[in-house]
């Protein structure tokens, strides 16, 4: 198996592990709102997010930035449960300059949580002789694995508004659902 390949897999395996699961329930939490017909923006949404983690994984791997792990392991939580509390007030999403503070505000809490992996990714890329290769390929494999959760999401959002829930309910339940599981991450992370 080459290096690429080795990466591409913990990157994918990154977001898709459910011992994991704050990426996949920040994911959910920003795909709430959307139907499948607005794939595009989510792709973009989830890309937006993938650029900021991929960001702040550099600078901490390149001992550029450097936070307390304690701090970034409770921010974490806070941008999943900021993101379902939106949601809660969002009949729909929005266009124009709404949807682009969407990917601002998805970017930098990818931000946050890039700095969450940041320590691990080191310890393994320490053994590089060129770490860039890694990196991207660790953050393809991070981006494909957020693309398998929202296309599963999609068809589960799909098949829940052929069984009749409506569009604003699904929301609701899916952001409550969300909001809840950060709230109980929130305790068991503070750091004070």
């Amino acid at each position: 198996m080459s290096s690429f390949e080795l990466y591409f897999k913990l990157g994918l395996q990154h977001i898709l592990d459910i011992r994991g699961f704050d990426h996949i329930l920040f994911v959910l939490a920003l795909c709430a709102i959307y139907v499948a017909r607005d794939w595009k923006k989510i792709l973009i949404l989830v890309t937006a997010f993938t650029v900021g983690h991929s960001l702040t994984l550099a600078l901490a791997t390149f001992n550029i930035v450097n936070f307390r792990s304690d701090i970034i392991e409770f921010l974490i939580p806070v941008t999943i449960a900021i993101t379902a509390l939106a949601n809660l007030f969002k009949s729909k999403p929005t266009t124009g300059k709404g949807i682009t503070l969407s990917y601002f505000f998805a970017g930098f809490f990818g931000l946050i949580h890039g700095l969450g992996f940041s320590n691990y990714l080191k310890e393994l890329l320490g053994k590089e002789a060129s770490i860039w290769q890694p990196l991207l390929a660790f953050n393809l494999g991070l981006e494909a694995g957020q693309i398998v959760i929202v296309a599963a999401f999609l068809l589960a959002t799909s098949l829940v508004h052929l069984a009749g829930v409506n569009r604003k309910d699904w929301t609701l339940i899916v952001s409550a659902f969300v909001l809840g599981v950060a709230c109980m991450l929130l305790l068991e992370t503070k750091f004070w």
